[in-house]
Formats: C-alpha cells, sequence, structure tokens
C-alpha cells in the first residue's frame, strides 16, 4: 500500500532545516515527512511520535539519527526529558489518518465493513462501537452536535438508541443501518464523514490531545525554530490557529502592559497552506489539508 506524504514539499521547505538540528515529528505515520527530513540532515537527529504499533510494524525506518516511540503525542515533554533535550529545532505534525488506518479493518472508513473500532492506539479502552452502544442521548447529542457540528445531531442521536434497543451495534455496516433514516440522500458522504469525524475525535480524545501537545511544544522550541501543523477540519485548525495567534484555544487575545501580544509563537502566514493542483490530482485525500507555520519567538 502507498502513502503519499501530505504537503510534503511545503513541510520541508518551511521547516527551515539545520543538518545538525534536532526534529520531531510528532505524527510518523508511514514515515513520509521523516524521510524527507532524514534526506537533509547529516549529525541531526528525529523523534518520531505514533501511537500506533500496528503501522510502525509496517512502516518503521532503521536509521541511527532517528528514535522511534511508540506513544502518543501527548507524551512529548516526557520523552523529550527523558532523552535529555530541553530544546529542539523544529517540530511538525500532521493530524490525518494514513492511508494504512483507513483501510484497516478497525472502522475508520464508512466504505469498509469491519469491526466499529476507530482506535489510533490499539491498546486504548475506549471503542466506536461501545460509543454508540453505551452512550445515553445526551452524551450522544454533544459528541455529534460538538464535534461533528451536525445539524440534526438530537434525531441522529434518538435514532441510535431506538435500534441498539434491538441488537448491539457492532460493525461498521450495522451502524451505517441504524442510521439510515437519517442520511441526507444528497449529501451522504458529507453527513458521513461528519458523523465519523465526532466518533473517531471522541474515541481517540483527539482535541483534548491537541491541546496538550501544542503546549508542550511551545516549551520545547527555540526561539526561532518553527512549528507545522497539518489539520483537516475546522475544530483541529481553530485551535491551532488560536493557539499560535493568542496564546490560548479561546481565541482571546492577551497583552502585557506594553500592548505586546502575550503568544509565543507567530504565524508566518495568515492563511494556511493548502494543496496544490498537481498534488490534488495525485492524492485525493489531501484535498482538506490546512498547513499552519508558525515560528518561536
Amino acid at each position: 500500500m502507498t502513502h503519499i506524504p501530505v504537503l510534503l514539499n511545503e513541510i520541508i521547505e518551511n521547516l527551515c532545516i539545520d543538518p545538525d538540528g534536532i526534529y520531531v515529528d510528532a505524527t510518523y505515520g508511514a514515515g513520509g515527512h521523516t524521510k524527507a527530513i532524514l534526506k537533509r540532515i547529516n549529525q541531526g537527529q528525529i523523534i518520531a511520535f505514533d501511537q500506533d504499533n500496528n503501522i510502525l510494524n509496517l512502516s518503521a525506518l532503521k536509521d541511527e539519527r532517528l528514535k522511534i516511540i511508540n506513544q502518543n503525542f501527548i507524551y512529548l515533554k516526557n520523552n523529550l526529558s527523558v532523552l535529555g533535550l530541553q530544546q529542539v529545532d523544529g517540530i511538525i505534525a500532521d493530524l490525518g489518518l494514513s492511508s494504512f488506518q483507513i483501510n484497516s479493518k478497525r472502522g475508520f472508513s464508512y466504505n469498509h465493513d469491519s469491526v466499529f473500532d476507530m482506535r489510533m492506539n490499539p491498546n486504548a479502552k475506549l471503542t466506536a462501537s461501545e460509543i454508540v452502544n453505551y452512550y445515553d442521548f445526551e452524551q450522544l447529542r454533544n459528541m455529534f452536535r460538538n464535534l461533528g457540528e451536525i445539524k440534526n445531531h438530537a434525531s441522529l442521536s434518538r435514532e441510535i438508541i431506538a435500534k441498539r434497543e434491538n441488537k448491539n451495534i457492532k460493525t461498521v455496516f450495522e451502524f451505517l443501518a441504524s442510521i439510515n433514516n437519517c442520511i441526507p440522500s444528497n449529501k451522504k458522504n458529507k453527513y458521513l464523514s461528519k458523523v465519523f469525524q465526532a466518533i473517531r475525535i471522541e474515541v481517540n480524545s483527539e482535541l483534548e490531545n491537541l491541546k496538550s501537545f501544542l503546549k508542550q511544544s511551545c516549551e520545547f522550541l527555540k526561539q526561532g525554530s518553527r512549528l507545522l501543523i497539518i489539520s483537516y477540519h475546522s475544530l483541529e485548525d481553530r485551535l491551532v490557529k488560536n493557539f499560535i495567534k493568542h496564546g490560548n484555544f479561546r481565541g482571546i487575545e492577551k497583552k502585557d502592559i506594553y500592548g505586546n501580544n502575550l503568544s509565543e509563537l507567530k504565524l508566518i502566514y495568515k492563511k494556511p497552506i493548502v494543496p496544490s493542483s498537481n498534488e490534488l490530482k495525485k492524492n485525493i485525500r489531501s484535498r482538506s489539508a490546512k498547513l499552519r507555520v508558525a515560528v518561536k519567538l
């Protein structure tokens, strides 16, 4: 299976790589971004994180300049401290699913039947099946409304609860059958993408983990070094943008007594970098990608 790293040229161009620098790839995945960085460093080093041991078993590189850590990026600070690192020269994170995950039998895609799992960390406890079978109405409604921005979140939640009374929902296609009456016929793919997004974010605590990661990243970046984040939906991008611009996730501008912005980061570009038309032709999955580039002040 071929995995095409998203916005690869843009990542390399904006990371401003020092051949002897230390870099963090917080979402190693299939290793595409890491491979490109390795080609541009000499005595430098890359610390790569990925919580999905199934992916690492398939794609882990062997290179003395690379250390791969099989953990979520929320453990960035712990691991860099253990390695004796106080600062790094750049950090990147691609918040999307890899091709391996989408095509795995873990329920990430609504196009393939499999167990309804959705855990990025196969050892985590909460699964998609447990959510749709045991969350109460308020929990389901809040999840679909806040994490999927789904308009008919209430009727969708009631439908799931009604269907699960007859039989537990264990597979992707069983879940799709349970919500069939709620799916708009003219916007099926867009609607299901939002539904699956909401459940996946809930299963993996993605937004809370992202917040933790961003705070820790800021601590370890050298002055003048860069943070590059690729996001795929507005919830992620909003958190990234607000944190970089304002130093908080609510987007509230805070200044010191001299009128200076209190954020330790600064956006390099006002608007996010998006895939070129050539990249979209090669990799349609990159269509929703947005790259934010920040420098540590």
